[in-house]
């Protein structure tokens, strides 16, 4: 994410045949117009809340959620109500569980794998290379100990996970804001270049074969010169076949970068590559009807990309939200759906 700094028989005699049929028909009948009621009555229940009708069209609606407020009973039910993934906000990343070299700590974010996992929910990987919250001995490695530290870094956490996670954030962030194109500076691409982005998703392809792999960044929601360098980056990788699955799009936004009136061709786009989009990190500034109609328009966009195939919001409410002046999420403070909610549900084909 941006910190606060930027799913044969023998046939029997014909009149036999016949009254078999009729009364088979008939049986039949009954148990369908019994599981109609069934259905009916369940569909109605599931499109309720925000996960259930996203899962009706085939998708996840998830939350960032942080382990230290799983413990507050407003929080957990939201979650446990309206969410059918959930994205370890700091949680995985390097320095929650390697603050020292080779030395793992999986406390807080198997807190969350396991609360999700309990309650059926999916799992979403963040992040595993970032230039942002590295512990300062990475920094300090040379080329060789770098490369080394980063291979063994995602196989030990992918393998501590493995088939836990449906999707991982194997690289975040690497390119740079503005109309460059170019790649960000940081200890992996100063010392490794340009190429630690494909030894990263190799390796993290062997570390767990199932796992959606994806690269995820920031302002690259709409057409730009930053998601045209991202879209370069994933059309070579399909090329050569580099694994890589998923393309995730934080979608920040608020009123000076509002949601851009090509998201949904910017998503096509990358979606037409052969990989998923996924919106991975999503919040609004605002209020009231305006940011009601921007969530909407970012769920119909994804609706509108079949290979769209989820949604994460940033945060379970507003009071726990990185960008919290902005009451960005669904939920207020005391956890009452906003209008932005009723909106979401509604894009998402659901009732309140």
């Amino acid at each position: 994410m941006v910190m606060s700094t930027s799913i044969s028989h023998a046939p029997a005699p014909r009149h036999r045949r016949s009254r078999a049929r009729s009364a088979l028909v008939l049986g039949m009948a009954g148990l369908l117009a019994a599981a109609g009621v069934t259905a009916l009555s369940g569909t109605a229940e599931a499109a309720s809340t925000l996960g259930a009708a996203a899962a009706e069209k085939g998708r996840y609606f998830g939350a960032a959620v942080a382990a230290q407020h799983l413990g507050e009973s407003g929080y957990a039910a939201t979650l446990n109500t309206e969410f059918n993934s959930s994205t370890p906000e700091n949680e995985m990343k390097w320095d929650a569980v390697e603050r020292t070299r080779n030395s793992f700590t999986f406390g807080a974010a198997d807190q969350i794998v396991n609360h999700a996992q309990s309650r059926g929910m999916k799992v979403r990987g963040h992040t595993l290379v970032w230039h942002s919250q590295l512990p300062g001995w990475v920094g300090g490695l040379g080329a060789a100990d770098l490369r080394s530290a980063m291979n063994n870094h995602i196989n030990k956490v992918m393998q501590h996970y493995k088939g836990k996670i449906h999707s991982w954030d194997v690289v975040n962030e690497a390119f740079q804001d503005g109309n460059s194109g170019a790649r960000r500076s940081s200890p992996f691409q100063d010392k490794l270049g340009d190429g630690f982005i494909e030894e990263a998703f190799r390796t993290a392809r062997a570390a767990d074969p199932a796992a959606k792999l994806c690269y995820n960044d920031y302002n690259t929601d709409g057409i730009n010169a930053k998601s045209n360098a991202v879209y370069n980056l994933v059309r070579d990788f399909k090329a050569r076949g580099v694994p890589i699955d998923c393309v995730g799009f934080q979608s920040h936004f608020n009123s000076a970068s509002p949601v851009p009136g090509d998201y949904q061709a910017n998503l096509k786009r990358f979606a037409d590559l052969g990989v998923d989009v996924q919106i991975t990190e999503l919040d609004i500034e605002g209020s009231g009807t305006a940011q009601a109609n921007n969530y909407s328009n970012v769920v119909k966009a994804c609706l509108a990309v079949s290979r769209c195939t989820g949604i994460t919001v940033w945060g379970v409410t507003d009071k726990y939200s990185w960008r919290a002046s902005g009451t960005p999420l669904l939920f207020d403070g005391n956890y009452t759906k906003k209008p932005a909610y009723h909106a979401v549900l509604s894009a998402l084909g659901g009732s309140g």
